[in-house]
């Protein structure tokens, strides 16, 4: 599968996850924004930024850049996102069928990888493990920005 299809998987069902749970989805046309998709909370816009990890089979764990990619003929070039481009950000483990729902702040935070461990053999969780399927925080969006 190539990465555009991988994001259209995980746009696909990070809406089917949003639309089960009550929420009302919005999906831009195209993809120039810096945000995904966005959800209607009583009025107000909470700006949502969709990625798909992959699994490093030598890590041991899924990972997802934390940056934007754009591709011309040539290049790649990648950059940090801004703390104003969305809300939150909604990494999908298609391979596990899990949602890590980050605010903008801690997902700019990582500047390059997040590394999302799924196993239970450590001593200690990573601190992305308190945003696995914490979808209350879109809930509580209305106090960000």
């Amino acid at each position: 599968m190539d990465t555009k299809l991988k994001s259209d998987i995980a746009e696909s069902a990070v809406t089917t996850e949003l639309l089960k749970r009550g929420f009302r989805v919005l999906r831009p046309v195209g993809d120039r924004l810096a945000y995904d998709l966005a959800v209607d909370l009583h009025g107000r816009l909470i700006c949502l930024q969709v990625k798909s990890a992959w699994y490093n089979v030598k890590a041991k764990c899924h990972a997802v850049d934390a940056r934007r990619t754009k591709t011309n003929r040539r290049r790649m070039i990648r950059k940090n996102y801004d703390a104003d481009d969305f809300d939150f950000a909604i990494i999908y483990l298609a391979d596990l069928n899990a949602f890590y729902v980050m605010p903008v702040s801690v997902f700019t935070g990582y500047k390059g990888t997040v590394t999302l461990i799924e196993t239970d053999k450590r001593q200690r969780k990573p601190k992305s493990a308190k945003y696995k399927e914490s979808w209350v925080l879109l809930s509580c969006g209305l106090l960000s920005r």
